[in-house]
């Protein structure tokens, strides 16, 4: 059987990825009482592309709010290989957004807006969220966005 969110998901021409795995000594999903902690899901699409670059140095806002909406999607897939069946999401609890960005770009909650705005639009309530948005000097290969989250959980 298909969730309501899955269903919101196909609506709006999202198909979720498989779950990309660890790329060093960690877990990606982490579940204590109901609570879910989504380790940092970097700007990659569903056949590996990855958005990379840094704001204010070639890339645009427009170009790291696509990056920050990819994280929120791999996100999703996280989730769901977490706890199987994303009707479990009570509510997205907070964001942190990591934008890698030159030291003079400001932009970096327009950035993570792209992340945001996706959990409204896919989850409605469900998806407004407390969340930081925070310039970097690099991350993991040139990703240009990389968020985690804390999710509630049913």
């Amino acid at each position: 059987m298909t969730s309501s969110v899955e269903k919101k998901l196909a609506e709006l021409g999202i198909t979720l990825p498989s779950p990309k795995p660890p790329i060093a000594n960690y877990v990606p999903a982490v579940r204590t009482g109901n609570l879910l902690f989504i380790s940092g899901q970097v700007s990659v699409d569903g056949e590996g592309k990855m958005a990379t670059g840094k704001l204010g140095a070639g890339v645009d806002v427009a170009a790291g709010q696509a990056a920050a909406k990819l994280c929120a999607i791999n996100i999703l897939a996280q989730v769901k290989a977490a706890i199987g069946d994303l009707d479990k999401v009570v509510r997205i609890v907070k964001l942190v957004g990591f934008v890698n960005a030159t030291g003079d770009f400001t932009d970096h909650p327009k950035v993570v807006n792209g992340c945001s705005d996706f959990f409204v639009e896919a989850l409605g309530d469900k998806g407004r969220h407390a969340r930081s948005a925070v310039g970097v000097s690099g991350l993991p290969f040139d990703a240009s966005v990389e968020v985690e989250a804390i999710v509630e959980i049913a």
